[in-house]
């Protein structure tokens, strides 16, 4: 028995000064002092060396995308590098391309400042910002898709395009030893900037929907940052045709509530696509928008109808629908929200019809 005391306080004594000495080195051979943080040539900061770029960006309240909480595995959080980046990493390789890499393109989250860096962002980023967000409200639209308001503190806006998303951070919680970052399409007209809303379907062991629909009170606040994205409303006279399934339905709610307000009247058709009757939401105010917007017509299908669902409307894909329905020609632009799946099939008929890749907007989630 003394010898197994023995062994054990040796042990312990042995792996007590290596995790002393293991911070010891992080201490002085990863102190790196302070650095410079130069952004487009005329945003200077000063930052904490040895952090990665993506924090010392947030420090500095410079919110660029990340949807993994910094362990690159989303690809968003893309910068380019001018002068100070170091090596590029093969922790980056899978998320950035070869002709990426050559104009000095990075992933923020695995690059550390070890030394002064300049760096290019686009410039209406200096324009996302992030608040606690207070709840107004939170509804059951389906059984798996929860309805949020959230409103802005006194005093703040928010000035987003229609379709683009914000991110939302999700607090630690029981399962979830960290915060993390999860992006979410705006579904409110930008024509309210002191409030934001989102459709949030559960996803099973998904850290922000599960957070969401099981933790998430009304007494609590949401942290959300935005706005971002490249998937927004373009004005013009061309025919418009929608697309989406599911949560995808928030882009393309926001971009019909902004026309609505605006009293844009453009040709629209909206194909949207659900499993069962109970799986659609939001309809009795698509259906009000139809009346609203003279020129707006809405398509709704079923992929796997039940007996219980009484259904007697159009019956298969959302592709189905486009192929069933869309015969006109003249010039046409598109909006798809919805799983790469879905859209890539659509895509494709799309352009069979007609409409240029250039004039396919779309935004993919998983």
């Amino acid at each position: 028995m003394t010898v197994i005391i023995r062994t054990v306080v040796i042990i312990s004594g042995i792996s007590g000064s290596l995790a002393y000495l293991l911070s010891l080195a992080n201490k002085v051979i990863a102190n790196y002092g302070e650095k410079k943080l130069i952004i487009n040539d005329d945003k200077e900061y000063t930052v904490t060396g040895g952090d990665t770029l993506l924090s010392s960006l947030i420090e500095q309240e410079v919110f660029i995308p990340s949807a993994c909480g910094g362990k690159g595995s989303c690809g968003y959080c893309k910068v380019k590098v001018l002068e100070g980046g170091g090596r590029f990493l093969p922790t980056e390789s899978g998320y950035v391309t070869k002709e990426e890499k050559e104009k000095g393109v990075r992933l923020s989250c695995q690059l550390k400042v070890k030394e002064d860096i300049r760096i290019k962002i686009p410039e209406e980023l200096f324009n996302v910002k992030q608040y606690d967000y207070y709840i107004d409200f939170i509804e059951d639209v389906t059984d798996k898709i929860k309805y949020i308001r959230v409103n802005l503190p006194e005093g703040k806006e928010i000035n987003f395009k229609p379709g683009q998303y914000i991110q939302l951070l999700t607090p630690k919680y029981k399962g979830n030893p960290e915060e993390i970052y999860r992006a979410y399409s705006i579904a409110s007209s930008p024509n309210d900037a002191t409030s934001v809303e989102l459709f949030i379907g559960f996803v099973p062991e998904g850290i922000a929907t599960t957070y969401v629909h099981e933790h998430l009170e009304p007494s609590d606040r949401l942290t959300l940052v935005g706005p971002y994205g490249e998937f927004y409303y373009h004005p013009g006279d061309r025919e418009m045709i929608m697309v989406a399934i599911g949560t995808g339905l928030a882009p393309i709610m926001s971009i019909l509530r902004y026309m609505r307000d605006e009293q844009i009247n453009r040709k629209v058709t909206f194909y949207f696509g659900s499993r069962t009757r109970s799986d659609l939401y939001m309809m009795d105010e698509l259906r009000q928008l139809e009346e609203e917007l003279p020129n707006f017509k809405l398509r709704v299908c079923l992929s796997r109808p039940t007996k219980a669902c009484n259904w007697d409307g159009d019956e298969g894909r959302v592709t189905d629908l486009l192929e069933k329905y869309m015969t006109e020609t003249g010039e046409k632009e598109a909006y798809l929200c919805g799983s790469p799946p879905m859209i890539d099939s659509v895509i494709e008929i799309l352009k069979d019809k007609g409409i240029p890749e250039e004039l396919i907007y779309y935004d993919k989630f998983e």
